[in-house]
């Protein structure tokens, strides 16, 4: 058997003990998000019948995840990447456990679930820079590729079963034991880190500085990138025009007009063609050039986009949306592995926290915009127009940073 075909195996990153406990902590963390955040919101919904009030969980969590994330990123270049996990874990841990405790003995009130939110929230910010930089640490560079699109797959998957979990124990157990459940599964992602065998003390770097110098540096080094600021760019323009997974209900109901069935089914394609287009993104691993690979998927999405506010059934349109979550994977996995192929160790953690800031911005911008035109110009005229400023985006990036078009991977 070929080395390419070994590279390529589907299961590569799994035979790293350390990748299996890191795999194990994603998987565990992202269903407590999902939990988290659908527990706190149908909370709120039931005991205070405002949908204002619900909408106030995404203020809440801008306001704290910003600064937790760039805190995060600093924290992860400077002390144990595997205490900070399990500080952060634990932490969130404890507040989803109180908050069941509370629910439980009907003490909870909307102002501590609101506190609960922020903690938790901030928690997870936190842990995630620390986590994506231990990565190149315990896996070879040769497949890099290879884990980043089991992540970006295995997180899709999460969101998938992060939900039905959620709706299986709401129903038949309630909300409390949701926050209890969702602790629980905190807790593992929480002790697992420490039993990694590998360092998990950052490389090099002035860790004698304070938080907000090296929060400066971290800033200074991603707009020096010959690469890095190109991707982030093209991701925020992309997403931006085309952000669709916050507002599928406007989308069902003004393409297909679909209530929520049609919002569910267009949502699990999404998330199925994700999945499957990060294991197509395994067949890649030996592809040196990573960065015509993101060029070549954005130009798809762009297209895609194009079928997408075309369709006209709900079986075409839940295809294109599938197609459009299998061009995204693509370009959040070699996006994921450019910045560890080029980022040092002792700057990987502001790196990656930069990288997932500019993700969400993009995405908190893209429900703004998506929404605002579609109320315009009609949803399909939106995804129509999202595919040509898509599409121009990424003209405009492989014009503009030819070291993207030129970056090698060994």
């Amino acid at each position: 058997m070929t080395e390419h075909t070994q590279q390529t195996r589907p299961w590569t990153a799994f035979t790293y003990r350390d990748y299996r406990l890191l795999w194990t902590v994603m998987m565990a963390s992202s269903m407590v998000n999902w939990m988290r955040i659908l527990g706190t919101s149908q909370w709120l919904l039931d005991v205070t019948g405002s949908a204002v009030l619900v909408g106030l969980i995404g203020v809440v969590q801008l306001v704290v995840q910003i600064p937790a994330l760039l805190w995060g990123g600093a924290l992860a270049d400077r002390m144990d990447r595997k205490r900070l996990m399990l500080v952060s874990y634990g932490v969130t841990a404890a507040s989803l456990v109180g908050l069941g405790l509370l629910d439980r003995s009907g003490a909870l009130t909307p102002a501590m679930v609101y506190a609960g939110i922020a903690v938790s929230a901030a928690a997870h910010m936190l842990a995630s820079p620390a986590r994506s930089a231990l990565i190149p640490i315990v896996i070879p560079e040769r497949h890099l590729l290879i884990a980043t699109s089991t992540d970006t797959a295995s997180a899709n998957a999460a969101a998938i079963i992060g939900p039905l979990l959620f709706a299986a124990v709401a129903v038949s157990l309630g909300l409390d034991a949701v926050f209890l459940i969702a602790g629980g599964l905190a807790f593992v992602a929480a002790v697992l880190p420490p039993t990694m065998r590998a360092a998990g003390v950052a490389d090099g770097g002035n860790k004698g500085a304070s938080m907000l110098h090296q929060t400066r540096e971290g800033f200074s080094y991603v707009a020096k990138h010959p690469i890095l600021p190109g991707l982030f760019l093209l991701d925020i323009g992309i997403t931006t025009a085309s952000f669709y997974r916050e507002i599928l209900p406007v989308l069902a109901l003004g393409l297909f007009a679909g209530g929520a069935t049609a919002t569910g089914m267009l949502g699990a394609a999404n998330s199925t063609g994700a999945i499957i287009g990060s294991f197509v993104a395994l067949f890649f691993a030996a592809y040196r050039a990573k960065g015509m690979l993101v060029l070549y998927a954005s130009f798809a999405y762009g297209f895609i986009l194009f079928g997408f506010g075309a369709a006209n059934t709900l079986w075409m349109g839940m295809l294109m949306i599938g197609l459009l979550g299998a061009a995204d994977a693509v370009t959040v996995a070699v996006r994921q592995t450019t910045v560890m192929l080029t980022t040092p160790d002792h700057m990987r953690g502001r790196a990656f926290a930069l990288m997932i800031l500019a993700a969400q911005t993009a995405n908190n911008i893209g429900t703004i915009w998506v929404g605002a035109w579609a109320g315009a110009i009609g949803a399909a005229n939106t995804m129509l127009l999202g595919g040509v400023i898509s599409i121009l985006a990424t003209a405009l990036i492989w014009r503009l940073w030819p070291q993207i078009r030129r970056f090698r991977s060994s």
